[in-house]
């Protein structure tokens, strides 16, 4: 999160739209929306620790979920 970056975007002769589209997406690129979102509120490190569990349980079952599906596939 220590990670700072510069955006900059220059306005050409093409128009303004097309900068803001590039805008959009080299923050996007960079993390901003990202780290500014992480920091827009503070969290208890233990609550941190509880949602990043619950995502991975969440992965995990989606991974098995899918891999269930491609097996009964097969055997079709």
């Amino acid at each position: 999160m220590g990670n700072h970056s510069n955006v900059k975007v220059t306005i050409d002769v093409k128009g303004a739209e097309r900068a803001i589209k590039k805008f959009k997406r080299l923050c996007e690129s960079f993390g901003v929306l990202r780290e500014y979102r992480l920091r827009k509120e503070y969290k208890k490190p233990s609550i941190r620790k509880k949602e990043k569990h619950e995502a991975a349980v969440k992965r995990v079952q989606k991974n098995e979920r899918r891999m269930q599906r491609q097996s009964r596939s097969k055997k079709i």
